[in-house]
């Protein structure tokens, strides 16, 4: 699961008190909000796509590099333009066109309520592992229950009803014990062996060529993006703390510190797991496979404590990524980029039409469940997919953001030219190594957006495209969906 998508929590937390996070402070809570459900299944998703041990740690460097690059832009905007209080549609449109901005900010929405799709299969095949009624997490029952869940948190938000602090902590220390446990565990009781780990290092079968089961390296590295990304969407939610920190100097030290914490624990959660099980067995395992993996080096203790973990953790994470979801399209309506009825909310404050059409469509895509045989990993694969354009968008402004300031005769630091570079660079390979299946598919989820914005522009009595660029991406990716939508038909493309 995404890393629970709990990084979204940060976006929801009361806000009221600022300038009292300390040095320490804001570091466990970038780790905390950024570390979510990915953890636990990552190495199972890695091994399942194809990947051997060489490749992931490949995969993680890239991702290591990449993201942090793709945080610092972030960092970097918040500083250069604090005016653009609305992220990654604000950033897209400022550099690129109202049009341009308006999809970066409908592929955050998609992400977002497919994120929650992904979540509920996830909690409920977690569940499965107490009550085998829910199966994997996407059967009839599991179906049922997921869709009552939904509507309870529906329920709940228009109420009024924000995440409390106490459910932050809960739900981080459920996410934290059982990785802390897990790394202990299977570091002291001998679980880990160094053969297994290097055992077919490269995926290759002693043939000189890198091929394993058909996959060469370079697309056993291709086949972790979806994955890491997964695991680190949401770390762009650190520079939202920036405001609340006692010394703003604290701020860049503590992104530093936390994303290092982070990515230590993600890659010694792989290197742990592949000298547990081979690749093999670890494609095998069912979700959430960390559990498989604790069980087979301490026992049956070791999947009731990582299920628990889970199931407390995507609880609390599941109303966090309802609140944001529901929120994407009704703040964006606010700043006239939605159409109108997105505005509409209740005496509670709580955005209508927006929460019931966002999970009126994650009812319908759990409906879709039932006919996948392995959900949870097919809509984290979308949702990532969906969030790659609007980070890359993001970090393709920073740079033109510090080109324009050096044209002006400012003098951009060395730092931040590295940064933009390396944000745009890994941007551009998050979109080309998800593939072209998940690029047509991608295509299906944002050419609806056309027709929103279309509306929205009428109903301001504006001109629908401005620049003739913006016919131009219009046009192509109309034809982009009604190419996949065809290949869907004809059995040539499989969203499932």
């Amino acid at each position: 699961m995404k890393k629970s998508h709990s990084n979204a929590q940060t976006g929801v937390q009361n806000t009221q008190e600022v300038h009292t996070l300390s040095f320490s402070k804001l570091t466990a809570m970038i780790i905390g909000s950024t570390i979510g459900g990915g953890i636990f299944t990552t190495a199972g998703d890695m091994a399942r796509a194809g990947a051997h041990t060489g490749s992931v740690l490949i995969g993680w460097l890239i991702c290591g590099i990449g993201m942090f690059g793709l945080m610092m832009c972030f960092f970097g905007l918040n500083k250069e333009r604090p005016d653009l209080t609305n992220g990654v549609y604000s950033y897209a449109r400022e550099g690129f066109g109202e049009f341009v901005g308006f999809h970066s900010a409908w592929g955050y929405w998609v992400s977002a309520f497919l994120c929650n799709v992904s979540y509920t299969t996830l909690l409920f095949g977690a569940l499965g592992y107490f009550f085998p009624v829910f199966g994997a997490g996407n059967n009839p029952v599991s179906v049922v229950c997921a869709s009552v869940l939904i509507w309870l948190l529906t329920w709940l938000v228009l109420r009024g009803v924000k995440e409390a602090a106490a459910l932050n902590l809960i739900t981080t220390i459920s996410k934290i014990i059982p990785i802390l446990v897990f790394i202990i565990a299977v570091l002291f009781v001998g679980a880990f062996k160094p053969s297994v780990f290097m055992e077919n290092f490269w995926g290759t079968d002693g043939a000189s060529d890198n091929q394993v089961l058909g996959l060469p390296l370079a697309d056993q590295i291709k086949a972790t993006t979806a994955a890491t990304v997964w695991s680190f969407i949401g770390v762009e939610g650190a520079v939202v703390l920036s405001g609340r920190a006692e010394r703003a100097s604290d701020v860049g030290k503590a992104s530093l510190t936390g994303f290092i914490g982070i990515l230590a624990i993600y890659v010694m959660v792989a290197i742990l797991s592949m000298g547990v099980l081979t690749t093999e067995e670890l494609a095998a395992l069912d979700n959430p496979q960390m559990a498989g993996i604790l069980e087979v080096a301490v026992g049956p203790w070791g999947a009731i404590l990582v299920n628990i973990g889970v199931i407390l953790s995507l609880a609390g994470a599941l109303l966090g990524w309802t609140i944001l979801a529901a929120d994407c399209p009704y703040s964006a309506a606010k700043q006239g980029v939605f159409m109108k009825i997105f505005t509409r909310s209740n005496q509670n404050g709580s955005p209508t039409f927006s929460l019931f059409l966002t999970n009126g469509l994650v009812q319908f895509f759990l409906i879709i469940s039932l006919f996948s045989d392995s959900t949870y990993q097919v809509f984290y694969y979308m949702s990532a997919t969906m969030i790659m354009v609007p980070y890359f968008l993001s970090a393709l402004y920073y740079l033109k953001l510090l080109w324009d300031s050096r044209q002006a005769s400012s003098s951009p630091s060395l730092s931040a030219w590295i940064f933009a570079v390396i944000g745009t660079v890994y941007g551009l390979w998050m979109i080309y190594s998800s593939g072209l299946e998940q690029f047509l598919i991608s295509s299906i989820l944002y050419a609806p957006g056309i027709i929103v914005f279309a509306l929205g522009k009428r109903e301001r009595g504006d001109q629908v495209f401005i620049r003739k660029y913006e016919v131009v991406i219009a046009v192509l990716l109309t034809l982009l969906a009604v190419i996949s939508l065809v290949m869907i038909a004809i059995g040539k493309l499989n969203p499932l």
